[in-house]
């Protein structure tokens, strides 16, 4: 018998999962997933998991809540470890609830794992403390769209529009109106503040606010659309000096990293901490060669090479897989110089337990020579692990001073075989290699970039741009990742 894990996967940010809700994810066999779950955790499954989706967007189920129950039920039989990845919290208007009792009623094992739920964290981004020691100190969280099956609601709407200081109602924009006019029939004062949030804690999040008479008639202007939460009483009026998530430099702007999948989390990380809308579409696939009889031969003698040169982090990954691979471990590379390109490649290296001896201070291969000038090349050996296309800079100037140098390719790289729809009116395409620029063109063409600010990580990268018959809004005056992200939010202050 196998086990179901209901599990909260937050309100949107993807960041907001708890840690006991990532450790499922990653251990799970089969993941049944809602609409308001983030997809970037679905990518974070093991290789093999089941990814089912099961809906529930406003109005419109993907599976009949029966339907979950049985896929949950045989799933379970099969002795499978299986996540209910559910937006927000598993008990808080999340049907958590029905699909526990379902499970225990056939004697299945199952845990409940909270999650952020929206009724608290969607308030908190759009700068609204549900309590406050001068204007809240009770708040009450309501459904904004009760069971269809019910003859007549059973909400004390009474009691709400004279009890709690907060009200906040979950999946009530398209009651909006009613919500509204029956908290005023009942007692409420039409001037209370209130806010809509829609797509809380998202890079599209949206917020209007206005006195609780008016509030329908905003909304609507504004286009707000589920899914979002609605929040009545005085703190909401708060918002206009905590509001702090829409502040962020590139708040809502939509950002396309064209960087292989594998290697876009860091860019990613720091474009969202940023406030942007990142949108992953990988223009290469990387391949390790395998197997490599020349870096083989080249790491059996290892003693041979007076210096190795990284010029990426793929390099290093193949490098020291193949290291270790031959039981051979940091040693092998005593009294060898190291030099790496830039600082994602030192990182790198010093996770494997090597400290660069040298570092360039421009990340290309004009900042390498620049340190092998320095060095001196004039009858020392010199080992190149690369990608199998590269410019052959590093390697003319190396036999020019009269030094020799081995190249080994360890990687390829290759368009993607399942690429993304263009993404409509970026407003940032991001380019981190001549690679990426390239295969950009290839797979959608120059078109794509129309309207969107075009951002370079470097002047090698900038000069295939316009080889391409592109020019850069955007070059980053540092060449590594923070120094681009550094140069867009510059851009766009």
């Amino acid at each position: 018998m196998g086990k179901v894990y209901l599990v909260g996967a937050g309100p949107g940010d993807f960041k907001l999962i708890t840690l006991r809700g990532l450790e499922l994810i990653r251990q799970a066999d089969v993941i049944i997933y809602d609409n308001l779950a983030n997809k970037e955790l679905i990518l974070l499954a093991k290789d093999k998991a089941e990814l089912i989706y099961a809906g529930k967007k406003a109005s419109r189920h993907e599976l009949p809540q029966k339907d979950i129950n049985a896929l949950l039920l045989k799933k379970a039989r099969e002795n499978a470890v299986v996540v209910r990845l559910k937006g927000g919290d598993p008990f808080i208007f999340g049907r958590g609830g029905e699909e526990a009792e379902f499970l225990a009623g056939h004697g299945i094992p199952c845990e409940v794992v909270p999650g952020i739920t929206s009724a608290i964290s969607v308030p908190a981004y759009a700068g609204i403390p549900l309590t406050h020691r001068e204007r809240a100190s009770t708040v009450a969280f309501i459904t904004g769209h009760e069971d269809e099956k019910k003859t007549a609601s059973t909400i004390k709407w009474h009691e709400l529009a004279n009890g709690p200081d907060t009200l906040v109602f979950l999946m009530g924009i398209k009651n909006l109106d009613l919500i509204a006019g029956r908290l005023i029939r009942e007692g409420r004062d039409p001037a209370t503040p209130a806010c809509v949030v829609q797509s809380g804690t998202l890079p599209t999040q949206k917020v209007v606010s206005g006195r609780l008479s008016e509030i329908g008639p905003i909304a609507k202007r504004a286009g707000i659309k589920p899914p979002g939460i609605i929040i009545v009483g005085a703190v909401s009026a708060l918002r206009e000096k905590l509001a702090w998530f829409e502040k962020r430099p590139l708040f809502g702007k939509k950002v396309v990293i064209t960087r292989p999948h594998h290697q876009s989390m860091k860019l990613a990380n720091l474009l969202s901490e940023n406030g942007a809308q990142v949108i992953r579409m990988p223009t290469i696939e990387i391949s390790v060669i395998a197997p490599n009889k020349k870096l083989s031969r080249a790491i059996e003698l290892p003693g041979s090479y007076d210096c190795i040169i990284f010029t990426s982090v793929n390099g290093v990954s193949a490098f020291f897989d193949t290291l270790f691979g031959k039981g051979k471990d940091t040693r092998s590379l005593h009294g060898i110089t190291v030099i790496p390109i830039g600082d994602a490649t030192a990182s790198l290296l010093a996770a494997r337990g090597i400290i660069p001896d040298r570092m360039p201070q421009q990340f290309t291969s004009e900042g390498i020579i620049e340190v092998l000038e320095g060095l001196g090349v004039k009858g020392k050996r010199f080992l190149l692990p690369r990608a199998k296309e590269a410019r052959d800079i590093i390697v003319e100037f190396i036999t020019s001073k009269g030094g020799a140098c081995d190249v080994v390719p360890v990687y390829k790289t290759r368009l993607p075989k399942k690429t993304n729809p263009p993404v409509e009116k970026p407003d940032i395409v991001t380019f981190t290699s001549s690679s990426t620029v390239a295969n950009f063109i290839k797979l959608y063409g120059k078109d794509a970039l129309k309207g969107a600010a075009v951002a370079s990580i470097g002047p090698v990268t900038t000069k295939t741009l316009k080889t391409h018959g592109l020019q850069p809004s955007i070059e980053a005056r540092r060449y590594d990742i923070p120094g681009l992200v550094e140069a867009i939010v510059e851009y766009f202050k």
